[in-house]
């Protein structure tokens, strides 16, 4: 893909094009989710360069879950934001989501999970989750590599996020979750080859 001529400074000119070829999401009812204008933001001071973000609302159905996933996961690769960490990052973003829309709203259509993507091109990518439920405390939550719980259907979205991100941490109770990832060493622009 070329990118057009635009201003060293001009972010938000680099976020609107990229957004711009996105697909549009397929397979999710009318209405599933909302798409917020895309920004870049210079407000935030970061050395390495752009600051990109998209924001996205989803209503709390499972149909909603991969076509957003699929839509944030193009913006995130496009924005070569964690190269070589895109499989981790998806990985946790859907757990993520499916988390909030099944034990955090309970599957209501009525509520809507709240999705935050910050692209930092050859840094990092940081998301943010969020759900319209009361929370739920971490330290209740059984630990799924226990002989007992091996053969279970479900109980590792949150193991799975802390295992494959870099940062992960939990607010409002646990009703957010805020996750960071950075590109593999190999593909980090600073990164010293092995060998």
């Amino acid at each position: 893909m070329d990118l057009p001529d635009i201003p060293p400074y001009d972010n938000t000119g680099l976020a609107r094009f990229l957004l711009s070829h996105l697909p549009k999401a397929e397979g999710g009812p009318e209405g599933v989710r909302e798409r917020h204008k895309p920004t870049s933001s210079n407000a935030i001071s970061h050395s390495a360069g752009p600051v990109l973000r998209i924001e996205q609302s989803i209503r709390s159905e499972i149909a909603a879950i991969s076509p957003c996933v699929d839509e944030l996961m193009l913006f995130i690769k496009k924005c070569r934001c964690a190269p070589g960490s895109e499989i981790d990052v998806e990985i946790s973003l859907r757990e993520a989501l499916a988390n909030a829309v099944v034990h955090g709203n309970h599957e209501d259509r009525h509520k809507h999970v709240y999705v935050g993507c910050c692209c930092m091109p050859n840094q990092e990518v940081t998301i943010v989750v969020r759900d319209e439920g009361k929370g739920f405390s971490r330290t209740e939550l059984p630990n799924p590599t226990n002989a007992e719980r091996l053969e279970s259907t479900h109980g590792r979205g949150v193991y799975l996020m802390t295992t494959l991100m870099d940062e992960v941490h939990f607010d409002r109770g646990g009703a957010e979750v805020n996750m960071r990832k950075r590109p593999t060493k190999g593909n980090h622009p600073g990164a010293k080859p092995l060998w």
